[in-house]
């Protein structure tokens, strides 16, 4: 299996003097980079395998191109992604599903999920808080490059959330209490 790590957008970020863009978290690109690759190594690899044709990519922010691309008003794609007044774009995904991938699929430019830097430091109230919001980003936009519309989505995260709360009643048990329900992952 081929190690997934974010690419940089930007060739001259390599030798920008990375120690100089730090964030108001204190995290510079290559240190939030660290971060995004332990959110993608988080992703089960039965899923991680099923990846094709994606690069995941770090932005500061959404550009407004993006933001245009969610607003079902300006495009025919963009219908029920559009964002909800006082929410946040954390991470977004650009391309053809695999799921509407056809026979003629090939040659295509690769897909793309960029994380947003600034929105996610910005929101998160500290590291472990930033880390948690990079992995479920991840896994949010990893749903749509297989096809899941943003309703689905929003479900399965509700039902992942679900089971990473029971998991974590079983781990942080009562030892005297006997009774243990299974799990299935």
């Amino acid at each position: 299996m081929r190690k997934l790590k974010p690419v940089r957008s930007n060739p001259a970020e390599v030798n920008a003097g990375l120690q100089a863009d730090r964030t108001s978290n204190g995290l510079n690109r290559e240190e939030f980079e660290k971060i995004v690759v332990e959110g993608i190594e988080a992703i089960p690899k039965k899923f991680l395998r099923k990846l094709d044709n994606v690069a995941i990519v770090i932005e500061d922010k959404p550009t407004p191109v993006q933001k245009k691309k969610l607003n079902p008003y300006t495009n025919t794609i963009g219908v029920g992604v559009n964002i909800h007044p006082g929410w946040t774009l954390f991470g977004l995904y650009e391309g053809v599903p695999q799921l509407e991938r056809g026979a003629n699929y090939s040659a295509a430019l690769s897909d793309k999920i960029t994380i947003f830097q600034k929105p996610i430091e910005e929101e998160a109230a500290n590291e472990k808080d930033l880390k948690e919001i990079v992995k479920n980003t991840i896994w949010h936009e990893i749903a749509h490059h297989f096809g899941m519309d943003e309703a689905r989505v929003r479900q399965a995260e509700i039902k992942r959330r679900k089971i990473l709360r029971q998991r974590e009643k079983i781990i942080h048990r009562d030892p005297k209490e006997t009774e243990v329900k299974s799990i299935v992952f």
